[in-house]
């Protein structure tokens, strides 16, 4: 079992921590860290963990080489017909459904996370990458980026997030357009249509730019962070009535705190708040 306070070492996946800001990076770059089997099951574990480490304030998600990620790898598929094989249809398409099934959940594990996660996109972000973007709070990318939402062009409906995720980020119809065509978005329409939040000139910029934000976050009231995480997660699904039920309930238990009393200090002091973690 994973512990909070050890890294874990995966396959597919290569995690750093510094100062409450944990890398998360995609780490197959010679096939563009195209989503196999493995890397699956690493995102679960590394946002898992990232969610249960107190040390862990934010996360940067980003992708070695030059491509963030080219979606699931194809191989993969072919594998999931032997995987889910039976002799009766029934059973094997139930089969079928407890793999998407646990294929969302790997994903919906970046939202689990209590902390934010900012994405760095650079080059390919294509297929299941846009189920794994959505995931995160708030996306950054270099000039170079191409957004595609391809599972159009290998004749399948997207299953994973996208077709859920991405109306809530761009205009329903903006949504629809790209999951019918599979084009191309590049980095001035995906800054356009407020798929990502920011450019950057390139990877090497677009990395130290969401460093310099997750840094911002990461000396914010870690209590307070993940209140309004959860507090946004559950507004987006829920009728304002609801949220705002959901955040008195929240206060009623959280806003009294340690966290509370040190910004008062620091405020009174004119020094820079210190929160535990």
């Amino acid at each position: 079992m994973i512990t909070a306070t050890v890294i874990p070492r995966l396959t597919t996946i290569a995690i750093e921590l510094q100062d409450g800001l944990a890398e998360v990076r995609l780490n197959r770059p010679e096939r563009s860290n195209a989503i196999n089997e493995a890397m699956w099951q690493d995102l679960r574990n590394a946002f898992s963990w990232a969610d249960a480490a107190p040390e862990v304030r934010v996360v940067v998600l980003a992708g070695a080489g030059g491509n963030f990620c080219a979606g699931i790898d194809l191989s993969m598929l072919a594998s999931v017909g032997r995987a889910v094989a039976h002799a009766d249809p029934a059973r094997s398409h139930e089969a079928l459904r407890r793999v998407i099934l646990d294929l969302q959940d790997c994903l919906a594990s970046i939202e689990r996370c209590r902390k934010p996660v900012l994405a760095a996109i650079q080059g390919a972000c294509i297929g299941g990458a846009i189920d794994l973007v959505s995931c995160c709070d708030m996306r950054y990318a270099a000039a170079d980026v191409q957004f595609s939402v391809r599972e159009i062009d290998v004749g399948m409906t997207a299953d994973v997030g996208t077709l859920q995720r991405l109306p809530r980020l761009v205009a329903d119809g903006i949504a629809r357009e790209m999951a019918y065509t599979g084009r191309n978005v590049d980095a001035f329409e995906a800054k356009l249509i407020g798929l990502v939040n920011q450019l950057f000139e390139t990877p090497e910029i677009l990395l130290e730019g969401v460093r310099a934000i997750a840094r911002t976050i990461a000396a914010k009231s870690p209590l307070a962070i993940r209140g309004t995480k959860e507090m946004l997660n559950y507004g987006r699904d829920h009728s304002v009535a609801d949220g705002l039920n959901h955040v008195a309930t929240w206060n009623a238990a959280m806003l009294i705190s340690a966290d509370l009393d040190e910004a008062m200090a620091a405020l009174h002091e004119k020094r820079p708040p210190r929160f535990g973690d």
